[in-house]
């Protein structure tokens, strides 16, 4: 056994090994890189996970941490002012003019880096130096360039800046939005996932059945389906059409009809709950003159007035009252700019004092129950903005309030039992909380939605 000398140093070999192994390791994996990034920039396109894709800049950016000098780097929000370029955009976090230069130069051909426009948005990922001296080190920037895919810039080991394409794989789901009034309806439905678009077509498809003003209460049950698009990471990038509404009791189903373009809704025994004519064929006005004998304004004698005035100020949209061809839009007489328009079984409706006519309402235009087809004004013999209504059956003129207008579709036959063939898979989804109904067709619900939609409807 060799003695122990003091007088001559212990060699430890092991951590000189590791040390060597490793620093090996390191050059190997530099070479690696920086072969990779001999063209810059250089671009990568891969579909992550969303853990993945939501950690790719924090991997990317944390080679700053370990730089002397540099404090943990940080992300800043910046948006780009009108006039302003992407170089100074990017200066304008801090960075030193060389930096941002570099980082423009790397995106291009990525993106038009000299048509930017006012508004785009993007993060800078920068170090501040220690003490706060001079300007910050760029680590990386990362831009959204589609509802799914980002770019990211940022340095690998040696400093040079390389570029990643991301793309987030896009799935279609049907969303289930169930919950109780607290608020408007807007702010109700969208607490539990509803979109805008969506928002917008329930209160559309309400409007005329319930006042959202005077009939709404706080606590009052709602449930929505309605498809979309969403990404790994859990965003709504796009909404599709709502499939079922219920709003205090008043259940109705999404049907596509043969022949029709657009899907149409009806109660739970199959009747379209569009009746054949519109109550009131401007949202929100108010009555101001009736049906029959009155005294006229301008003329001031008792004359026959053979409609109903709705007050409502100019520039208010006149929606269509029924499915139709339009008859006549025209100037006539004391109606002032007139539009008449043509509906089945010889039915027509009528809108007078209108101050202009819809984009492209004219004879022949085929048109269709809720469509904008003009806009309120005082036009012809008016005191003031209104619209005067009339409805004719046959040739003559009716009570709009009395009279006995046809009711919407009601489905039958085979196309009935389509309708209920899918309402009976909607009802079981609403049933399970959610979740698609075993051995259907329908597209996955996510897992978050299944469990909110659960909680809201226990």
């Amino acid at each position: 056994m060799q003695e122990f000398d003091p007088r001559r140093s212990a060699t430890r070999w092991a951590p000189r090994v590791f040390t060597a192994v490793a620093g090996m390791a390191a050059l190997g994996l530099g070479w690696k890189l920086t072969a990779e990034d001999a063209k810059t920039p250089t671009t990568e396109r891969a579909a992550l996970d969303p853990a993945a894709l939501v950690a790719l800049q924090h991997v990317a950016f944390a080679s700053a941490e370990a730089q002397p000098g540099f404090e943990r780097p940080e992300n800043i929000a910046v948006k780009v002012r009108p006039g302003e370029t992407l170089q100074g955009a990017v200066q304008r976090a801090g960075v030193a003019p060389e930096d941002a230069q570099a980082v423009v130069a790397t995106l291009q051909g990525a993106i038009d880096t000299v048509n930017i426009k006012a508004g785009m948005a993007f993060e800078a990922a920068i170090a501040q130096r220690r003490g706060q001296r001079g300007p910050v080190r760029l680590v990386g920037l990362s831009m959204r360039t589609s509802p799914n895919s980002t770019l990211t810039v940022s340095r690998t080991f040696d400093g040079a800046l390389r570029l990643r394409e991301l793309e987030e794989k896009v799935r279609d789901e049907q969303k289930v939005a169930c919950g109780a009034m607290n608020g408007s309806f807007y702010e109700s439905v969208a607490s539990v996932g509803g979109t805008p678009a969506v928002i917008s077509q329930a209160a559309k498809l309400f409007s005329h059945k319930i006042d959202f003003s005077r009939d709404i209460r706080e606590g009052d049950k709602f449930c929505l389906v309605f498809g979309r698009k969403v990404t790994e990471s859990g965003r709504t990038i796009e909404a599709g059409d709502l499939e079922y509404a219920e709003v205090k009791g008043q259940k109705f189903y999404a049907f596509d009809r043969k022949g029709e373009d657009k899907s149409q809704f009806f109660d739970e025994s199959g009747k379209n709950i569009k009746g054949f004519l519109l109550r009131t064929p401007v949202d929100g006005a108010r009555i101001t003159s009736t049906f029959g004998a009155r005294r006229h304004p301008i003329l001031g004698y008792n004359r026959a007035h053979k409609g109903v005035d709705f007050g409502a100020g100019t520039g208010t949209p006149i929606l269509a009252a029924g499915d139709g061809v339009v008859l006549e839009a025209r100037r006539w007489a004391g109606y002032g700019n007139w539009l008449r328009i043509r509906h089945a079984n010889q039915w027509d409706t009528g809108y007078a004092h209108i101050s202009r006519y819809a984009p492209g309402i004219k004879a022949g235009s085929r048109v269709r129950q809720g469509q904008v087809v003009a806009y309120v004004g005082s036009t012809g013999m008016s005191t003031g903005p209104h619209l005067h209504y009339e409805v004719w059956l046959n040739g003559q003129r009716v009570n709009p309030i009395g009279a006995k207008v046809p009711q919407g579709t009601i489905l039958g036959g085979s196309e009935l039992a389509a309708f209920k063939s899918q309402k009976a898979r909607i009802d079981r989804m609403l049933a399970a909380g959610g979740e698609p109904v075993s051995g259907e067709d329908t597209p996955k619900l996510a897992m978050a939605d299944i469990e909110q939609a659960k909680s809201k409807l226990r």
